[in-house]
C-alpha cells in the first residue's frame, strides 16, 4: 500500500473523521451535520497542504490519501470524496450558512458540478425553504428550474439565512411544468388543466416555489346574487399572504388580469386577516403578451405560462449517493 509522508495536515484530516465517527455515535440527531463541517474542514486540509507546496502536493497528495484513508475509513474518503471536500471548501468558504438548515452531504454532491455561483445559491435555498429530498434535487435541476426564473432574479442569488424571507414573487418560474401526457389536446380546457395539477399538486408547489400551501379549488365567491368561483387558492407562508391562482389555457387576455385583480380584492376584503399581507395573484396562461403586461402597473399579479412536461422514466440515472455515503 503507498503510504504518503506524515504532515500536519493528514493528521488533522484523520483527527477530523475519527471525531466525527465518535460523535455520530452519540449524536445521531446531528449526524448530517457534523457530515458536512467535517467534510468541509478535510477540505480546507487538503487545500492548506496543497498551498504550502504545490510541487510536493497536488493531485498526488490527494490520491495517495485517498487510498490510506479508504483502508482505515472505508470508501468515503476516497479520491474522488475528497475531491469533492476539496471543491465544497472553495466553493463555500461560509459553511456556517450551510449548517443552519438540513441540508446533506449528499445534497452538496449534487450541487457541486454547477459552475454558476447564483445557480448554485438558488438550490440551496430551494433546500433551506422547501426541505426537498435529494431525488427532489435531481428532479428539479434536470428540469432546468434555475434557467425558468426571470433573468434579472438569477442575478446574484446569496445564500438565504434560514430568517430570511424569500420574494416569492420573483421566484415563480416561467414557464410552469405541469405532466399532461394523459390529455390530448382536443381534451385539454381549464378544468382538465386544474384537475392534472391536483393530481400532482406536490410537485405543482415546489414549481410555484418556497413556501406554498394548498387551500383548495373552485372556491366559492358570493358577490350580490352571484357566485363566483377562483381556481385555486393557496397561501404563502414565506410571504404571509392568500395567493390566487387562475388558469386560461389560451393567450393572455386584459380581460383575464382584471378578473384576478378581482378575486385579489375580494380576498383581500372578506378573507384575509389584518396582520396578513395584501394577496397576490399568479395568471398562468398558455402564452402571456407583452402589449398588455407593459400596462400592469401593480406588483401583486405575476404572470407566467405553463408546459407540458415529459414524463420522467422509472429508470435511474448513474447515481451519485452511492459515492457520497
Amino acid at each position: 500500500m503507498p503510504q504518503i509522508k506524515e504532515n500536519i495536515y493528514t493528521k488533522n484530516i484523520k483527527t477530523l473523521i475519527e471525531n466525527n465517527i465518535v460523535q455520530n455515535k452519540v449524536r445521531n440527531s446531528e449526524e448530517e451535520r457534523d457530515k458536512l463541517i467535517t467534510n468541509w474542514n478535510i477540505g480546507k486540509e487538503i487545500v492548506n497542504a496543497y498551498n504550502e507546496d504545490k510541487i510536493r502536493y497536488g493531485n498526488s497528495y490527494i490520491k495517495e490519501l485517498g487510498i490510506e484513508l479508504t483502508n482505515l475509513y472505508g470508501a468515503g474518503y476516497n479520491y474522488t470524496s475528497l475531491t469533492r471536500m476539496k471543491k465544497f471548501y472553495l466553493l463555500f468558504p461560509n459553511v456556517a450558512s450551510l449548517t443552519q438548515h438540513f441540508i446533506t452531504w449528499t445534497h452538496i454532491v449534487n450541487i457541486l458540478p454547477i459552475k454558476d455561483k447564483s445557480k448554485r445559491n438558488y438550490y440551496i435555498n430551494l433546500i433551506n425553504k422547501n426541505n426537498i429530498s435529494v431525488r427532489q434535487l435531481q428532479e428539479e435541476i434536470k428540469n432546468n428550474a434555475f434557467e425558468r426564473l426571470d433573468d434579472k432574479t438569477k442575478e446574484n442569488i446569496e445564500i438565504m439565512r434560514k430568517d430570511d424571507t424569500m420574494n416569492i414573487m420573483e421566484f415563480i418560474k416561467d414557464p410552469l411544468l405541469i405532466d399532461l401526457q394523459e390529455l390530448k389536446d382536443k381534451e385539454l380546457n381549464e378544468k382538465a388543466l386544474k384537475q392534472a395539477i391536483l393530481k400532482q399538486i406536490e410537485t405543482f408547489l415546489l414549481e410555484l416555489g418556497a413556501g406554498f400551501s394548498f387551500m383548495g379549488s373552485e372556491k366559492k365567491l358570493k358577490v350580490g346574487g352571484k357566485f363566483h368561483y377562483i381556481d385555486l387558492l393557496f397561501f404563502n407562508v414565506e410571504k404571509d399572504c392568500y395567493v390566487v391562482i387562475e388558469l386560461k389555457i389560451q393567450d393572455l387576455k386584459k380581460e383575464d388580469i382584471g378578473q384576478l385583480q378581482f378575486y385579489i380584492n375580494y380576498i383581500d376584503l372578506e378573507l384575509k386577516k389584518p396582520h396578513h399581507n395584501p394577496t397576490i395573484g399568479i395568471l398562468i396562461c398558455r402564452k402571456g403578451d407583452e402589449n398588455i403586461e407593459k400596462y400592469l402597473n401593480t406588483d401583486n399579479i405575476k404572470i407566467t405560462t405553463y408546459q407540458n412536461k415529459k414524463s420522467i422514466g422509472q429508470k435511474t440515472t448513474k447515481s451519485v449517493i452511492n459515492k457520497a455515503l
